[in-house]
């Protein structure tokens, strides 16, 4: 059995992506969703779905004892719209075992500040003619890590950063839940 950890700072729609995908396979469980933001809507969706859930400040986010502790039989970390920078001690611990989803084709878009809204709005601003999802390891910068899968998909004149974020969003759901099975079924 493969246990995944999702963190997660907002809704938590490709959290509910994941846990939806695993419900009731036998070799892979997500056995934890952790949110720094006791508001999220992540811990309700996975509340609704029996998954243990914790929160954690900033602080504790960057206490080794406290992490180690929380992740402890953790095989994989998927970050889904978690917004916070992981600290180098969690990179370290789970090298090759932890993947983040950025809503935009990497190493465009890419960096602090760039999540979200921010990341669909530049896209439409720059007038760019694809927008897509990059998922990749984590590293101690962010969305620098090694990518594992980038798609694209199509933009037109008439798309706004909310209908990007729609487009983006489909891809997200499809393609990180397949990521994951595969990087916890290599382990």
């Amino acid at each position: 059995m493969k246990n995944i950890a999702v963190l997660a700072s907002g809704t938590g729609s490709n959290a509910a992506a994941i846990m939806d995908r695993f419900i009731g396979y036998e070799d892979i469980f997500v056995s934890l969703v952790a949110s720094n933001n006791p508001e999220a809507g992540v811990l309700e969706k996975a509340a609704e779905r029996g998954v243990p859930t914790s929160t954690f400040t900033k602080s504790q986010l960057n206490d080794e004892e406290f992490m180690t502790e929380l992740l402890r039989g953790i095989d994989v970390v998927v970050l889904a719209g978690f917004l916070l920078k992981i600290p180098a001690f969690l990179v370290r611990e789970f090298e090759g075992r932890m993947i983040n989803i950025h809503p935009a084709l990497l190493p465009k878009y890419g960096g602090k500040g760039m999540y979200g809204e921010h990341v669909h709005k530049a896209v439409i601003e720059n007038e760019d003619k694809e927008t897509g999802i990059t998922i990749h390891y984590v590293s101690e910068n962010y969305d620098e890590g090694d990518i594992i899968l980038s798609e694209t998909v199509s933009l037109s004149q008439r798309d706004t950063p909310k209908t990007a974020a729609l487009k983006v969003q489909k891809l997200e759901h499809k393609h990180l839940p397949e990521v994951v099975k595969k990087l916890a079924r290599s382990l």
